[in-house]
């Protein structure tokens, strides 16, 4: 089911995971976008729209259905539509067709144009792609080598995934894991292009990794150990190789290159010896126990013993590479201070491993102030930036992550592991001020008496929480007391800050619980989890007009993120109404609120952090 459809599965996941915040409207867009080429080009209809037999047409076409290449080009280009495309405002009476629902009408437009070029360029691509695939596969054993050896050297750049579906998929008619599954190939020759996987994953890293271990200096060792460890579990059991290549691919990249090289040679010689096993993830041990019973699975244990093999040649060419070139691997570096100030912060923290990872990262690429968008995928976090000049390289290895990889100016990536998704889960609560990114600071009350200090229970202690305040907008950050408006300046209803917005599209200031809405809509009030009660007012003198400005999209009620969207406001109404658009957050229980910091004036975007209340 899932070969069968795999195109389809590229599109969608491509479409969520490269979309801005993985909407599901991406995701349909993703479908449209992957139906119009794979339905138009399809012989059946394309005999119909340009009147020719359908034994005329170029053996490209009939290889267009589920055709992986189509489904990642749809997946990337329905994402990039609706990074583009989704908060565009279009007039009146187009309004119903604003936003999310123009991306899949974009998608179906656009990937007609796709399909008009594909429908000169496919067979010219096509023809290309199978001289390229079968002029490898005529050469044996040693086409497996070759394939072997960029793969890995192919995977900084993620053009892996490419060469992969060559060999891997229907895209030039190998097919390998596909035909192995539905057992329609040849039996030691069909799964050659994955069988020298498994001695690698299985033995071969795990040994490697024991290397870089044993070289590690001895106060490195313990930290150096656990990344290992870690990274070599994974390779073992699931063939989630990254956490271990990316420890030394850029620190050391002599060594892997030969790694590269001793992949190369373990799929030769797998092919050569016609020991074959295949799989639908990667090649640790689950693939390997599901797929060595399947029919053309040919003499898959001798593939256990070529990974013991492999492990002592891994281990023996790491280490000697390792102390002959004295390459730095994890390890190998000296202990500096700010190491161990990082493990006594870790000892003292009440967070857990993937919060006080994050917050290190965090900390290290530059906090909310340059973070654009959070996403993950299987292993690496995928960060967009405003600059990734300013990521601290050396700070973010420091927080226990195998290697990062600067793609350009805005892209970086940072491999963390088969976890990584409760890494990214932490640092989008810490990116939205869900959790703060500074330690919970407790204030001594210089009134109490140091008998009442000793007699009073931890219960009875009042510890005050820090509350991160956010941008309700984009614009311009003032403080209250500049607002055009008596009330509000002269914090009769409490202390607080404005924003003079740029665009209508306002979001929670904190996170809490919608108590209230105003009748007109035009306010409405949080009371976050630690007791502070925030009023958004949306306007000046606003609640004149009725409400008709405001689209909210929240309810009292509704438990709410700092940065989740609530309300979308016409501001050009408001204008014409002439009333001031200043977006104001005030903290209406000043008398619980023991500090107030509020960021310098400046223009911010909204979520971005611009203060903290305790």
């Amino acid at each position: 089911m899932v070969l069968n459809h795999l195109a389809l599965l590229f599109a969608v996941g491509l479409a969520i995971g490269m979309a801005s915040n993985k909407d599901g409207a991406a995701a349909i867009a993703g479908v449209v976008a992957y139906e119009v080429p794979i339905t138009m080009l399809s012989p059946k209809v394309l005999t119909q729209i340009v009147n020719i037999k359908a034994s005329h047409l170029n053996a490209a076409f009939s290889a267009i259905d589920n055709n992986v290449l189509i489904g990642i080009s749809a997946g990337l280009i329905a994402a990039a539509l609706y990074n583009r495309f989704h908060e565009v405002k279009l007039p009146m009476a187009l309004s119903f067709f604003s936003g999310k629902r123009l991306v899949p009408i974009m998608a179906a437009f656009v990937m007609l144009v796709f399909t008009a070029v594909m429908y000169f360029v496919w067979p010219f691509l096509y023809d290309a792609i199978v001289l390229f695939a079968t002029s490898i596969s005529k050469m044996g054993f040693v086409g497996a080598a070759l394939y072997g050896f960029f793969n890995r050297l192919l995977i900084p750049t993620g053009l892996h995934h490419a060469l992969n579906s060559v060999f891997w998929f229907n895209v030039a008619g190998i097919n390998d894991i596909g035909n192995f599954w539905a057992s329609k190939g040849i039996k030691g020759v069909t799964g050659m292009y994955e069988a020298g996987f498994f001695p690698i994953m299985m033995f071969g890293l795990p040994a490697g990794a024991y290397a870089i271990y044993r070289n590690a200096l001895p106060e490195r060792k313990k930290e150096t150990g656990s990344l290992m460890l870690a990274g070599a579990f994974a390779s073992f059991f699931t063939g989630v190789t990254e956490p271990l290549e990316f420890s030394f691919m850029f620190v050391a990249w002599p060594l892997y290159v030969l790694h590269a090289v001793f992949m190369g040679l373990s799929l030769g010689f797998a092919a050569f010896m016609h020991w074959t096993a295949s799989f639908s993830f990667s090649g640790g041990l689950v693939d390997y126990l599901l797929s060595f019973r399947m029919p053309l699975a040919n003499q898959p244990y001798m593939l256990l013993v070529q990974g013991l093999v492999m492990a002592v040649i891994y281990y023996f060419g790491f280490d000697f590479a390792i102390k002959k070139f004295d390459l730095k691997t994890p390890g190998r570096e000296p202990l500096t201070a700010a190491d161990e100030a990082a493990v006594a912060d870790d000892a003292t923290s009440g967070d857990d491993k993937y919060m006080r990872q994050a917050k290190k990262i965090f900390a290290a690429i530059g906090g909310t102030a340059n973070i654009s968008v959070i996403n993950n995928c299987t292993t690496r976090l995928r960060l967009q930036l405003k600059d990734t000049g300013k990521v601290d390289q050396a700070a973010v290895k420091a927080a226990g992550v195998p290697g990062l990889n600067v793609l350009d100016v805005h892209n970086i990536h940072i491999v963390i592991g088969t976890e990584v998704q409760f890494v990214a889960e932490a640092l989008q609560k810490l990116f939205s001020g869900q959790v703060s990114a500074e330690p919970v600071a407790a204030v001594v009350d210089d009134t109490a008496t140091a008998t009442t200090a000793t007699m009073a229970t931890p219960a009875a202690e009042a510890v005050p929480v820090t509350t991160v305040l956010q941008a309700p907008a984009t614009g311009k950050l003032v403080p209250i007391s500049d607002v055009d408006d008596a009330t509000f300046a002269q914090k009769l209803l409490g202390d607080g800050y404005a924003v003079e917005p740029t665009n209508g599209e306002i979001v929670a200031p904190v996170s809490g619980e919608v108590t209230s809405i105003f009748p007109t809509k035009h306010a409405l009030g949080i009371k976050t989890a630690s007791g502070l009660e925030i009023l958004l007012h949306m306007g000046i003198n606003t609640v004149e007009m009725n409400g008709e400005p405001f689209d909210l999209h929240v309810e009292s009620g509704d438990q709410i993120a700092a940065g989740t969207a609530v309300a979308t406001v016409d501001l050009a109404m408001i204008k014409a109404a002439d009333k001031a658009t200043t977006m104001m957050v005030v903290m209406t229980n000043m008398d619980q609120v023991h500090d107030f910091q509020l960021n310098q004036t400046q223009t911010v975007t909204a979520g971005e952090i611009v203060g903290a209340a305790e």
